[in-house]
């Protein structure tokens, strides 16, 4: 029985670039460079490349090495990575209460629009239910 890949935990760079790709679809480094560069001036072609091949090693990233560049894309969904640390992060801060979690949230850094759109898909969950 094959033993199931372990969920990476990535660094706030490398999620950034996660977000990029996962944004962009497969790119080679200098689109990811050039998408980076809009949000941080200070951003390097070599670090944005190192960092990439770094990745890579670590199985966030798949290769396409049939191109030249080579194209890089999220080993991972966006869904899937966001409700594995959403999950490690319930476990280890909220004590295992997803509840804890959304009452933190709803009390902390939910604008009033978001909040009535949350009220919203609740009532029609709600409703479903029924």
């Amino acid at each position: 029985m094959k033993t199931p890949t372990p969920t990476p935990h990535p660094t706030s760079a490398e999620l950034d670039l996660l977000r990029i790709l996962w944004h962009l679809g497969p790119a080679d480094a200098k689109q990811v460079y050039e998408a980076l560069r809009l949000e941080r001036a200070d951003a390097s072609y070599a670090t944005v490349l190192r960092q990439l091949q770094l990745m890579y090693g670590k199985g966030m990233l798949t290769r396409d090495e049939s191109k030249r560049p080579q194209r890089y894309a999220p080993a991972l969904a966006q869904e899937k990575l966001q409700t594995s640390l959403l999950k490690e992060l319930i476990c280890k801060v909220f004590s295992g209460s997803g509840k804890a979690l959304v009452l933190t949230a709803l009390k902390e850094h939910v604008s009033a629009d978001e909040r009535s759109e949350i009220e919203k898909l609740l009532r029609r969950d709600d409703n479903a239910k029924s």
